[in-house]
């Protein structure tokens, strides 16, 4: 039977997957690296770090295997990263992430000289401090020796691929997130890459997710001991791969993805904008556009409480001590702005923060609060796609978040929506499977192959009552940030 790839690129690991084309999971392979961050706000990682993880990883997931029945491979990547290559496609410098926000000053002046309105209509979309574009204008005036020195932009998994064919490329759904494509159009904006001092041959190709970059170049085949006629398709960004993965294709799907960040995906066959751009407008995978909202931290919230504050790694025994009859009725709410945020506030100045602890708060009320947090923040983005008019009858829910129970019932509710899971939730690297067999001709379209492959359960359902006291709840949470919005800049 054949055999197709994907990978994973995230922020702390690369996920391979081995999978059959009747969408069977053979084997997953994880590799870890180190994320970097030199200054306060800052996030950095080595791209080299992200191909030694793959080369090392690939044969440990072909082990046992017939590697000459793989014929391709699809990758989903985290996005937004600035990765830069000199002439001889060395990196210049460590790639610059989407969760790093140093760049709240060139974020100010496109937004504010530049003008949100002139950025919206060349791109869709206006500036956030994760997005590529900002990046280049930080590099320009901070590091003008490098800047000078760039040859090729690209985005994280895109190096990738270029490792493993010799090909820049991109597809449209990453590249919607740099800020320098015209979204609506498919192609690169001039006036944006007048504007951050670039040339379109400083960037890379453009596909659609599922279409054929290359096959392996030599090297690359002798050192994954794969056959050279592999076929590399460009892939999509980690959003849009998670979404093909959990079959949100086409018209009027919605996704929720509780990972590391966390987003809203609503998917379309028409392209359509945000007039407030509180959400990103983008290029799906599938060939059609997205709706997204995008917090910078969601399940990385959890992470930080119960790793870095309580010291315990028992996330599920934390959980089961929180009394079902206290969901809805906690005093304890929590900012989950541990990073500054995106959707919908746009705030690199936002930060985390506890309120209503009194002397009879307990450590499970404070466990809640993260949790339900993160939902409150989640429904923000959910609200202004149904203030857009847009009718959002249920959800797929996928991420490491979503593997609690606790958590997509407390979703569910907050959200007041039904919650569904994929049968087989392996996230962004299963997409990256689907686009790569669509890419190899096994299905004639990515939504062909959802419909074969992609089977859904329920996995949460909202309980009127409970969902009457979270309305009350998120009602009182909408309040907590504009209280504190002027406050956190003087925080610094």
């Amino acid at each position: 039977m054949d055999l197709y790839i994907g990978i994973d690129l995230g922020t702390s690991a690369v996920k391979l997957l081995l999978v059959e084309a009747g969408g069977r999971v053979v084997r997953e392979v994880t590799r870890e690296y180190p994320l970097s961050f030199p200054h306060p706000g800052w996030s950095e990682q080595r791209p080299e770090d992200w191909w030694d993880a793959v080369r090392s990883g690939v044969p440990e997931l072909l082990s046992g295997a017939d590697a000459g029945s793989v014929r391709g491979i699809g990758l989903g990547g985290q996005m937004h990263g600035l990765v830069a290559l000199d002439e001889k496609d060395n990196v210049i410098r460590p790639a610059i992430l989407w969760n790093d926000g140093r760049t709240a000053r060139e974020v100010d002046y496109l937004n504010d000289v530049v003008g949100r309105e002139t950025l919206s209509r060349c791109t869709a979309n206006i500036a956030f401090a994760g997005f590529t574009a900002p990046k280049l204008l930080w590099m320009r005036e901070n590091e003008p020796e490098n800047f000078k020195k760039i040859a090729k932009i690209m985005l994280p998994k895109d190096y990738l691929v270029y490792k493993l064919t010799g090909v820049h490329a991109t597809d449209y759904s990453d590249a919607s997130g740099m800020l320098l494509l015209d979204v609506e159009h498919k192609r690169w904006s001039g006036e944006m890459l007048d504007i951050c001092g670039v040339s379109e041959a400083q960037l890379p190709r453009l596909y659609e997710s599922w279409q054929g970059v290359g096959t392996l170049k030599a090297g690359a085949a002798a050192a994954l001991g794969l056959p050279e006629s592999v076929l590399v398709c460009a892939g999509a960004g980690d959003n849009a791969a998670a979404a093909v993965g959990t079959g949100t294709v086409g018209a009027g799907g919605c996704n929720i993805s509780l990972g590391t960040s966390g987003t809203v995906f609503i998917s379309s066959d028409r392209f359509g904008v945000d007039p407030h751009n509180a959400l990103h407008s983008f290029a799906h995978a599938d060939g059609g556009f997205h709706l997204m909202g995008c917090m910078l931290s969601a399940a990385s919230c959890n992470k930080w409480w119960m790793d870095g504050i309580l010291g315990d790694a028992d996330y599920a025994g934390e959980q089961a001590k929180i009394a079902s009859d206290k969901l809805g009725r906690n005093h304890v709410f929590f900012l989950p702005y541990l990073m500054g945020e995106r959707s919908p506030i746009n705030d690199t100045d936002a930060r985390g923060v506890f309120v209503g602890l009194t002397m009879d708060t307990s450590r499970e009320d404070m466990t809640q609060a993260v949790l339900e947090g993160v939902a409150f923040a989640i429904r923000d983005s959910l609200e202004v796609a149904r203030g857009l008019g847009i009718k959002i009858p249920r959800s797929n829910i996928c991420g490491g978040g979503a593997k609690s129970p606790l958590w997509r019932r407390i979703l569910a509710n907050v959200l007041d929506l039904p919650l569904d899971m994929a049968a087989t939730e392996q996230g962004p690297g299963y997409g990256g499977a689907i686009l790569a067999m669509v890419g190899c001709g096994k299905y004639a379209s990515v939504q062909e192959a959802c419909r074969a492959l992609i089977t859904v359960s329920p996995a949460a359902e909202p309980e009127p009552e409970l969902a009457a006291r979270y309305e009350e709840r998120y009602g009182q949470f909408r309040r907590i940030y504009p209280a504190m919005k002027a406050l956190f800049p003087k925080l610094k």
